[in-house]
């Protein structure tokens, strides 16, 4: 990228092309993208278009703007295991039904987030039900995977629904009266929070430093990231627009740019709307062992993950799909594996 100029100096660690998926540092394991166009929805809420020449159940090719991932009939990825860490799901626009080993369901969409401590082990199915039967159902959202301490590792597995109307969003304005808007699923800036993690994520320590932000910067807006802590790992992921400096250097599309956490940061963006999303968290600093959906701390507790995973599926599949969709009446909802059911005002 040759030698980064002024402030880029000391605030720039290094800048890469986002692959698939995105690279992230300690605390988190995992990031990717999805922005799928998908067509009108059929009455089995697949897309109402002809599914020949994909390769169904492993389909990421981005044909005709959209992929069907491991679904066969609904796009989104049936019923799989996790253990040892937590996912994050964010999403942006359309639809996502989750349901799970504990009998627990969702629905949720349109900025609404999933957090969800996988812990000891769970199956759950993550569809994105194509409801709309006369326009395109588009789908955007982001899924990160946050990892858990040695010591939380095996904590029982549940979700926590953050709906969009309950995170925050900040709007900054520059001396142009230019817009910067933040949206803080995780972490603080100033007097702005995000609502609480589930109580044994890495994040729910005051000390982690862990934030999920996206920025959204209208044409030519300017903005400056605050510091966060020394010995912070932060990362900033260039998505969306075509134009952008950081820190005084000019940054392509499309790039993820590691930043040193303790320095102030200033934005700058380009004749169109870019969107960021940042990544930022102390380091756990111990050991990573992954293989697939288990995460752990040495190879022997991977082998133990599979021997459980086997012996006991988690808690089996009390749904007669591995990819169930829920009823189109239902609106967004959550019903929890205690029965309740809470639902976005």
């Amino acid at each position: 990228m040759g030698q980064p100029q002024g402030q880029s100096q000391e605030t720039i660690i290094r800048v890469d092309p986002l692959g698939m998926p995105w690279r992230t540092p300690d605390p988190f394991l995992f990031c990717v993208h999805h922005d799928d166009h998908y067509p009108a929805g059929n009455e089995r809420f697949g897309p109402q278009a002809s599914l020949a020449g994909r390769e169904l159940g492993q389909d990421f090719g981005g044909r005709d703007g959209w992929s069907m991932y491991h679904g066969t009939v609904v796009p989104g990825f049936p019923q799989h295991p996790h253990r040892g860490f937590e996912t994050v799901t964010v999403v942006r626009s359309g639809l996502l039904d989750h349901s799970d080993s504990l009998g627990a369901a969702a629905r949720f969409g349109g900025g609404d987030v999933q957090w969800l401590t996988a812990g000891s082990g769970i199956n759950h199915s993550e569809m994105f039900p194509l409801l709309k039967r006369d326009q395109p159902n588009p789908v955007e959202l982001f899924q990160i995977w946050l990892n858990l301490p040695r010591e939380n590792k095996l904590v029982a597995p549940h979700f926590s629904m953050l709906w969009n109307h309950v995170i925050p969003r900040h709007v900054a304005k520059d001396e142009a009266g230019r817009a910067t808007e933040i949206t803080v699923v995780a972490g603080r800036l100033g007097d702005v929070k995000a609502p609480p993690p589930p109580p044994k994520s890495w994040a729910a320590r005051e000390e982690s430093d862990v934030a999920i932000w996206t920025l959204k910067l209208e044409p030519g807006a300017r903005w400056t990231l605050p510091a966060a802590a020394r010995g912070t790992h932060r990362m900033l992921y260039f998505f969306k627009g075509s134009a952008l400096s950081v820190g005084g250097r000019a940054i392509s599309p499309s790039h993820s740019i590691e930043l040193r956490a303790d320095a102030d940061v200033a934005l700058e963006n380009g004749a169109d709307v870019t969107e960021l999303l940042l990544l930022q968290g102390r380091p756990i600093g111990e050991p990573v062992v992954q293989y697939g959906p288990f995460v752990m701390n040495s190879r022997q507790e991977i082998q133990q993950a599979f021997a459980d995973y086997q012996r006991t599926g988690f808690g089996g599949w009390p749904w007669p799909d591995p990819a169930p969709v829920h009823a189109p009446e239902e609106g967004r909802f959550a019903r929890h594996a205690d029965g309740h059911v809470e639902r976005p005002a």
